[in-house]
């Protein structure tokens, strides 16, 4: 809405205050009988009259936006919030130049963030509407609705926030991508798929649409709102979003959404047919035999029965790889919004393009000369990021360097597990019973503790900690890079670790066990630690590895050296 007054004809004292008496004394309204606060404050200014009117102007924006500091409490917090008539209107933003073809042609793009709403969607809206009406309260029971997703999703939530009702069931198609079913599931969905086309013929009995329709029949404790069908699916649009997208913009020339139901074309068509007839109303459906998830192809649209004609005044056809490019774009633009947004604004560009070419676009200008053109963003992309890869390929987007790594070193670390070589004697060894710094052959590992050795024979016989067994890496020298400076020393490593202790589960010498880990710099027994843990073995490294203890401990372990060289399949993993 634009402010009826002039910012600058006040002094920064005089808005302040009367903001102040705007929000702090809402008991002073109306300003003909001011209350005391109010008076007080009008009496400190040097301009009462102008400051009066610039109040009444203020409380009349406030009115016209009920909630414009978008707070909802109480014990209907929720109802309001998802309710348009206590939300201030959802953001109505213009697209960068970047995007927009016409900018030097004087056209103006704005989106219509319909992802902005509390349910992500532009179908809470008419889920919102249709619920209203279908619900009987103290009678229904279950909602029954054949959608692919935005729909019924947007259902769940305001069945339950506004008619206490949590039994919501998604009838849809099989060939619903997994990630969808994954998120219908956590939205509480009760889900029943399919077979055949996946966009059906609204009246065909043998598809979901008319299933969903009647399990209501049969039931009076089911609704069935059928989105198809009902009226109240345009009507929602009627009601709140073309109101909305008017106060935002009246300059607005055209108008741009896809149809699938047909319900949010209709229902702004209609509106914006009778609220301002100038306004160009434009359809954008998907390519015949292609799909786009939301939309339908112009032959799909036949069948329904919404007033969709009367609404447009053209059509676009846009396939399904220039919905998925633009939305992308928009994305990356700061616009987050689904493939079915890009579909919209690509269908509103070559309407544009085509009226460049015929000569016909300035006939769309306003009197400022500028064409002011809204299309609708209508969901978020998350749960359609398989089939962006899918449609646009890998030229869309950067690689992943050290892509080898999503298939090795797949557990957790914690840095609990990586020891001091200072806790090395305390936590793993008996103390020995004569004190003394050169009696290393009087210690022993404490009962139930393995002390592993993964560096090469010859390093290992050459000096090691006592009670240290031997099981050298073929990925492991002395010379080798860590592990975590090496993409391909990891996966090595990690790949030779995980097939040596792929047995630990079957082994008896590991039950009620403790395993320190050593190598040489650390970083490879952090990797086995790391595995043996997620084999719900108690396994512990030392920071630094031989290199830290060999710092604290110069020149070895002496009397070590007829400790066992043991494989490991001779003893640990037997």
């Amino acid at each position: 809405m634009q402010q009826p007054w002039n910012r600058d004809d006040y002094t920064e004292g005089e808005w302040a205050t009367a903001h102040i008496v705007l929000y702090k004394c809402p008991g002073s309204w109306p300003l003909s009988s001011n209350g005391p606060a109010c008076h007080h404050l009008l009496k400190k200014t040097s301009r009462s009259v102008p400051i009066s009117l610039l109040l009444e102007n203020l409380v009349k924006h406030k009115m016209a936006n009920p909630n414009i500091l978008n707070v909802y409490s109480g014990p209907d917090a929720l109802k309001k919030y998802f309710n348009p008539d206590f939300q201030p209107p959802l953001p109505l933003v213009e697209v960068p130049e970047a995007l927009n073809p016409f900018y030097q042609d004087g056209v103006r793009i704005y989106a219509k963030m319909m992802t902005m709403h509390p349910a992500n969607n532009v179908k809470a809206i008419p889920a919102m509407n249709m619920l209203e009406s279908s619900v009987v309260p103290g009678k229904t029971k279950t909602i029954i609705e054949y959608s692919s997703g935005s729909t019924v999703i947007s259902m769940a939530m305001i069945a339950r926030i506004c008619h206490n009702i949590s039994d919501v069931r998604a009838y849809l198609s099989n060939k619903t991508s997994y990630a969808k079913l994954r998120l219908m599931q956590f939205f509480g969905l009760d889900i029943t798929l399919f077979g055949g086309p996946s966009q059906p013929n609204p009246h065909d009995e043998r598809g979901g649409i008319q299933g969903a329709r009647t399990m209501a029949i049969v039931s009076d404790e089911i609704a069935n709102p059928n989105q198809y069908e009902n009226e109240n699916n345009w009507k929602a649009h009627v009601r709140w979003t073309g109101p909305q997208i008017l106060k935002q913009l009246p300059e607005i020339k055209v108008i741009c959404a896809g149809m699938g139901t047909s319900g949010t074309m209709t229902g702004i068509g209609t509106y914006l047919k009778q609220a301002k007839p100038s306004v160009f109303r434009l359809g954008v459906c998907t390519a015949p035999g292609d799909r786009v998830p939301g939309p339908r192809s112009h032959s799909l649209l036949e069948p329904v029965q919404f007033p969709w004609k009367k609404a447009i005044d053209a059509i676009e056809e846009v396939g399904s790889p220039e919905a998925y490019s633009l939305s992308l774009e928009l994305c990356r633009q700061g616009l987050v919004c689904g493939p079915s947004s890009g579909f919209n604004l690509r269908g509103l560009v070559q309407m544009l393009d085509k009226r460049k070419s015929a000569g016909t676009l300035q006939d769309l200008a306003g009197p400022d000369g500028l064409i002011q053109c809204v299309f609708l963003c209508c969901d978020l992309p998350y749960q359609y990021i398989d089939e962006y890869f899918q449609k646009l390929g890998p030229e869309k987007f950067h690689p992943i360097h050290n892509q080898n790594l999503i298939k090795a070193d797949r557990y957790r670390y914690d840095d609990s597990w990586e020891r001091l070589p200072s806790d090395l004697l305390p936590h793993f060894y008996e103390p020995p019973e004569a004190v003394k710094m050169y009696c290393w052959t009087a210690i022993r590992a404490k009962p139930k503790t393995y002390i592993v050795d993964l560096r090469k024979k010859a390093d290992y016989e050459s000096w090691h900690v006592p009670d240290a067994i031997n099981i050298p890496l073929s990925s492991l020298t002395s010379a080798e890079p860590s592990p975590f400076a090496d993409a391909k020393v990891l996966e090595a490593q990690w790949l030779e670790l995980e097939d040596i202790f792929s047995q630990v589960n079957n082994s008896s010498n590991f039950n009620d066990q403790r395993v320190l880990v050593l190598c040489y710099n650390g970083d490879t027994a952090r990797v086995a630690t790391s595995i043996l843990r997620a084999k719900s073995v108690e396994a512990d490294c030392v920071r630094g590895g031989y290199q830290a203890i060999n710092a604290i401990a110069p020149g070895g372990f002496p009397g070590e050296r007829e400790s066992r060289l043991i494989s490991p399949r001779q003893d640990i993993l037997v």
